[in-house]
């Protein structure tokens, strides 16, 4: 496929790049590609999804596998990710005020591990930006056809007590805006973010948030790093308060597998994240019990790893770090091998019913 030769051409020379440089340098091309650069990924990349269309949370998605938050952290990309394949969009994090974020060198690729570490820390233009940007795009007809959500923080300075102000703030701005929110208390990178997971903290930000957002879908995302026990109880305050559905995972703060760079800070992601992502997804569907949707993500760089997820209970995934290393081809891949395995899935059980003896 062209994009994968492409890919296998050019990444190379992006991975001598520092990380975040090759970062913003990729973000900079996607964000400026035109209507007919576009329309010539959706041309060379194919059909993605071949009729997975599904419903999670009220959302139409085009299908089950999403780009996760971090990635487009501006909102500046949108049409190219589409362009791509993706069946949803998460951008963000955003933060009520605009915030540099955790000093560099913050951001570092573990190519033999096929994993990523960082510690950002929420480095974002603020939520006016993101608004004026999504309304922009919007009034500009270059809104996808996949939904678009946005993943949404307090700034580092404002005290944990004073936390819910923010996510109100952010989805009272973007409501209308974006398609979905996804409440970020699970991050590892901002001091003290993960005690808003506590129980007793989490409902009253949640049943705001809920409440400042209408009738947008908030989701919640959860920290791998929780116990099964904090997890499930972390699902039934969500459930609670309103949430339209879970995303688990985020970054770990453990090094699973043999990783490089041991001394590095901050959350891992990427092939190392996935038996401690795919346990913990498991819980929390169950958790869940079918109350609410479940987006799983955590390390998935296959279409086998992410049919495991569906087939567990997720009503989708996301990938980030498998998007860094696999290349601009991923997604469409994804999508049209998740097809066929649903396809063949089909083929089977039709076979086996035409083959069951007749009852009468």
């Amino acid at each position: 496929m062209l994009l994968d030769l492409a890919w296998s051409i050019s990444r190379p020379f992006i991975f001598q790049m520092d990380a975040e440089r090759a970062h913003h340098w990729v973000m900079a091309r996607a964000a400026r590609a035109s209507a007919g650069e576009l329309a010539a990924l959706r041309r060379i990349r194919g059909s993605a999804w071949g009729g997975l269309p599904l419903r999670v949370a009220g959302l139409k998605l085009a299908g089950p596998v999403g780009l996760a938050a971090g990635l487009d952290k501006e909102g500046e990309a949108i049409p190219t990710w589409a362009a791509l394949g993706f069946g949803f969009i998460e951008v963000g994090t955003v933060t009520p005020r605009p915030q540099a974020g955790n000093p560099a060198p913050r951001l570092f690729r573990l190519v033999k591990e096929r994993a990523i570490i960082n510690r950002m820390g929420f480095n974002n233009g603020g939520v006016d930006a993101m608004a004026d940007r999504l309304r922009r795009l919007r009034e500009a007809g270059g809104w996808p056809e996949v939904p678009v959500g946005c993943n949404i923080g307090k700034n580092k300075d404002t005290p944990n007590e004073q936390a819910d102000q923010d996510y109100v703030i952010c989805a009272t701005r973007l409501r209308g805006l974006a398609d979905y929110f996804t409440v970020n208390v699970s991050s590892p990178n901002t001091p003290g973010l993960r005690a808003l997971q506590a129980p007793g903290v989490l409902g009253a930000l949640l049943e705001r948030s809920c409440a400042a957002a209408g009738d947008t879908p908030v989701f919640l995302k959860l920290a791998p790093d929780l116990e099964p026990e904090a997890l499930a109880e972390a699902v039934e305050v969500a459930v609670a308060a309103g949430c339209a559905g879970l995303v688990a995972t985020n970054t770990t703060l453990t090094r699973p597998g043999t990783t490089g760079r041991l001394e590095e800070a901050g959350g891992l992601s990427g092939a190392p994240l996935w038996p401690l992502a795919s346990e913990r997804i498991g819980q929390v569907v169950d958790a869940a019990a079918g109350r609410v949707p479940v987006i799983g993500v955590g390390g998935v760089s296959d279409a086998r790893q992410a049919q495991a997820l569906l087939a567990r209970g997720c009503a989708a995934v996301q990938i980030y770090s498998s998007f860094i290393f696999g290349g601009p081809g991923l997604p469409a891949r994804l999508g049209r091998e998740l097809t066929a395995a649903r396809l063949g899935a089909a083929s089977s059980i039709s076979m086996d019913e035409g083959n069951e003896p007749s009852s009468r």
